[in-house]
């Protein structure tokens, strides 16, 4: 199976969010499960449902989350020396040769990605079209809305 790009950052929040789901949420909804068994008839019991329901999601996003780790090959951007290109897990300032609006993403992973936080996937069109140009460069950019012309302003490895 190939590796799946993701950050240094990226890696430890699923690292936090497994031990989490391991350590508090998966003993919590056993000790439902138990309460709801002492209830007796599970035919007409919701509060068994439930947990039950709950149970499958804890456990699959545990598996899921264990399967992203066991094939993520993570990048530790701060132990890549700064050359003024693009490349995963930077932080690039751009500038939008349209409308002169400055604009900043970091290039993470798909299960990193969040445009509230200017993080934007690695496989989207934003960031294929600046993947390797550098400082000063204008990358043309095929986005759903249109062609978009960016200037590579800055490039930081935060």
């Amino acid at each position: 199976m190939d590796k799946i790009p993701m950050t240094a950052a990226g890696a430890e929040a699923l690292r936090t969010e497994l031990a989490r789901l391991m350590s508090t949420e998966r003993p919590r909804i056993v000790q439902a499960i138990s309460e709801a068994l002492e209830q007796g008839d599970l035919r007409e019991n919701a509060e068994f449902q439930y947990a039950k329901e709950e149970q499958g999601f804890i456990e699959g996003r545990i598996a899921e989350i264990a399967g992203k780790l066991g094939v993520a090959q993570i990048i530790d951007i701060a132990e890549i020396a700064p050359t003024g290109k693009v490349i995963f897990g930077s932080t690039v300032t751009l500038l939008n040769m349209d409308s002169d609006a400055e604009v900043v993403y970091q290039i993470v992973g798909d299960d990193e990605s969040d445009i509230k936080a200017n993080k934007i996937s690695v496989y989207s069109p934003v960031a294929r079209g600046l993947i390797g140009k550098e400082i000063g460069h204008v990358a043309v950019v095929q986005t759903p809305s249109g062609v978009i012309e960016y200037e590579i302003c800055r490039v930081e490895h935060i």
